[in-house]
């Protein structure tokens, strides 16, 4: 594979609600981007989402499938409905199902995701909500986004969300690690009141995703807040410590680490350009982009920077390995 090749494989771009499939054409058949989240609401059923993906499949030319992906955890973050979409209810009220129940209706709404050609559901939320109250927690507990259990058993039930939807042949993403709960600001939306100030390696939240991960989920997403207590220099999904040291080497994951949106408010004061290799550089693998205008500079700025370096080339080597290899176990390459 070509340089180029190998850093469309770190991309997902958006493609937004009431846009056509060519919008991204180009990406996908010029810079060989290797996945595509669809965002906004999409309200036509899964038919309407199954032609677009089918169109989406239909501009790869090198035998390697796309990840298509969307957010659809349920409650007020469910991107895909319509008919054929079953509507979820919240995290808050997932988990006052069992675990056994929680598998069974995940595999339904995997299969309607499936049904839809979306391979990738970027969920469940897997952390614990810290503040004092719910409300306090913009990201997590205000939109009732976790479980709603303690760490245990938001673990627990993450897990069993993950089960549910690789029942229905769905990849899915825990998030947002190492957890969302103990911020009261929204990544998305704001750059300040995001550093978490309690959690620690050792503290209950990174136990429920150690519950999570007993199930191999397919991805694991980055949080963009802060850790003080851990790393108070960089952002999860920069913060090597963090990912490669922790995530990888201590919990042994070694599935694909994705990021958060790039686009997203906390990153607002970093050059677009080196988003991407700040993420690659910590040892993460594929680049969640929610915004088009970011998409080109990060590109740019991941050839230009494995063109002049070496060790990074070997990190883009790795991270597209990563990807590869999850695509040829879902089916999607040979």
């Amino acid at each position: 594979m070509s340089l180029e090749q190998k850093v469309g494989q770190l991309m997902m771009v958006p493609l937004f609600a009431g846009n056509g499939a060519s919008d991204v054409q180009s990406l996908v058949q010029k810079d060989h981007v290797g996945s595509v989240l669809l965002l906004g609401n999409w309200k036509n059923g899964t038919t309407a989402v199954a032609q677009v993906s089918s169109t989406l499949q239909g501009y790869t030319s090198d035998g390697i499938g796309l990840l298509i992906c969307a957010d659809q955890e349920g409650g007020q973050v469910q991107h895909l409905t319509g008919t054929g979409f079953d509507t979820m209810p919240s995290a808050v009220k997932q988990g006052q199902m069992s675990v056994e129940d929680l598998r069974a209706a995940a595999k339904t709404w995997g299969s309607q995701l499936k049904s839809a050609g979306v391979n990738v559901d970027l969920a469940p939320v897997a952390g614990t909500v810290q503040t004092q109250s719910r409300s306090q927690n913009a990201p997590i507990g205000a939109l009732d986004r976790d479980f709603g259990l303690d760490t245990t058993g938001n673990g627990q039930h993450a897990a069993a969300f993950v089960n549910g939807m690789r029942d229905a042949g769905v990849m899915s993403s825990v998030k947002h690690f190492p957890g969302l709960g103990g911020v009261t600001g929204n990544t998305d939306f704001t750059d300040s009141d995001i550093t978490d100030t309690t959690t620690t390696l050792n503290s209950g939240q990174i136990e429920g995703f150690h519950q999570a991960l007993q199930s191999n989920p397919d991805m694991v997403m980055m949080s963009l807040a802060t850790y003080s207590q851990i790393d108070p220099e960089e952002p999860a999904a920069f913060s090597s410590k963090i990912l490669n040291d922790y995530l990888r080497g201590t919990l042994g994951y070694q599935g694909v680490v994705t990021s958060d949106s790039m686009s997203a408010a906390a990153l607002g004061s970093i050059p677009t350009k080196e988003l991407g290799v700040r993420f690659v550089s910590a040892g993460g693998d594929l680049i969640c982009i929610g915004a088009n205008e970011y998409v080109r500079p990060i590109l740019t700025g991941l050839v230009q920077k494995a063109q002049s370096d070496t060790a990074f080339a070997q990190q883009v080597d790795q991270a597209a390995l990563r990807v590869l290899t999850l695509k040829v176990n879902a089916g999607l390459a040979g």
